[in-house]
């Protein structure tokens, strides 16, 4: 007995709509353009922002600033294919521009 043919990926909307009960209607309306994206380069610079955005508005919760470092980090690894050493060495890198950074805003902090 032959298996029933899975819908390909341009066959339209039951792919498509998979993820909708899922979303908002603001989301809903959006998931048309976020499907011609290509690449992590966009995520990548939002993950930035938002890191920045972290350490500067929080810096003593570094929890949140380690997981947002832990994602940016995944996301640059998994652009550039970077083999393991090279992504411990690449949060090594940016572990130590946040250690950096810590020590000025402490150092602000006591003016």
């Amino acid at each position: 007995m032959a298996r029933p043919k899975a819908p390909q990926p341009d066959s339209g909307s039951s792919l498509r709509n998979f993820y909708e009960d899922a979303l908002s209607e603001a989301e809903k309306e959006e998931l048309p353009l976020a499907e011609h994206v290509e690449g992590l380069d966009q995520e990548i610079a939002v993950l930035r922002v938002r890191l920045k955005a972290a350490m500067r508005e929080r810096p003593q919760d570094l929890p949140l600033i380690s997981r947002g470092l832990e994602m940016l980090v995944k996301a640059v690894a998994a652009r550039y294919r970077l083999s393991p050493k090279a992504r411990r060495d690449l949060a090594d890198n940016l572990g130590a521009v946040i250690d950096s950074l810590d020590t000025l805003f402490s150092a602000e902090g006591g003016r």
